[in-house]
């Protein structure tokens, strides 16, 4: 059906939508659509054919039901490059010690973030590519409750690390669970969901601070969400699929193969434009 053109186009348009909140605050516009446009017509397409057009990975018995690694990490990889190729905002990292710039407007991230929440139930009940009712109510389950815990276990990570609840860091485990389920949302139990997400939560709060530490600017923590909890998310189907087919090894085959593909060919793009268009704004803007 024509219906699944424009699904898998919003797919190849989130791969690419998740390295803007890496590079935010400090990319020319015109230089980050140039990036978009040879991702996701050559980058995204390749990796995508490899388990949804029925290659190589697809045959080895890779799962990845509606796309922790496909969308998620691959994303993640090009926010990863990009935010190696533009350096950090200016004011973050000075004399050694690392300047929180805090978001501007908190309520406007959660209501953005529930607002995903809410399109996540397109994403993987979508990946369905059906109206059946007992497998779509399944993955609208999993979904949900992943999404869940994964605020419960960033709630209490943050707690236990920083002496307090953190809402940014809350947000984030929010998506992280959600990330996390979406490579097995069809084929681990309602329990197994919830263990991911709480997983999930935890590991983002984790990736925040170390990524940070590492003096890799990336304002949304779009890295620490998407491809870290992208990369758990894959690896768990190996854990908790109730389909005995699902390997361990496999999965981490495939995590491994998108993560030397995506990151070099990102990284290309990305210094390719800057020794050409240039990456940065300038001081002044």
């Amino acid at each position: 059906y024509w219906t699944d053109f424009i699904f898998q186009a919003m797919f190849a348009a989130t791969g690419a939508t998740i390295v803007s909140g890496a590079v935010a605050e400090r990319i020319k516009l015109n230089s980050f659509l140039v990036f978009t446009t040879i991702f996701v017509a050559l980058v995204y397409t390749i990796a995508g054919s490899w388990k949804w057009g029925g290659g190589w990975l697809d045959q080895m018995g890779f799962y990845d039901f509606a796309g922790s690694t496909l969308v998620h990490s691959v994303g993640g990889w090009g926010a990863l490059a990009g935010v190696i190729a533009l350096g950090p905002r200016l004011g973050k990292y000075v004399d050694g010690k690392i300047k929180g710039i805090a978001g501007h407007n908190m309520p406007l991230a959660a209501i953005g973030v529930f607002l995903l929440w809410l399109g996540w139930f397109g994403f993987n009940g979508g990946s369905v590519l059906s109206a059946d009712p007992e497998l779509v109510s399944l993955v609208f389950v999993t979904t949900c409750l992943a999404a869940s815990t994964g605020i419960l276990g960033a709630m209490l990570t943050s707690w236990l690390i920083q002496n307090k609840p953190d809402l940014s860091m809350v947000l984030n485990g929010m998506l992280a669970g959600l990330v996390g389920i979406t490579a097995g949302a069809d084929t681990v139990s309602v329990n197994a969901a919830m263990l991911i997400g709480l997983v999930a939560g935890a590991i983002v709060v984790g990736a925040v601070l170390l990524i940070d530490r590492a003096k890799l600017d990336d304002p949304v923590g779009a890295i620490s969400v998407h491809l870290v909890c992208g990369v758990w998310g894959t690896l768990a189907v190996g854990i908790f699929s109730v389909n005995s087919e699902h390997s361990f090894v496999t999965q981490l085959i495939g995590v491994l193969a998108y993560g030397a593909f995506v990151f070099p060919a990102a990284l290309a793009i990305f210094f390719g434009i800057k020794a050409t268009l240039g990456l940065r704004v300038s001081a002044e803007e």
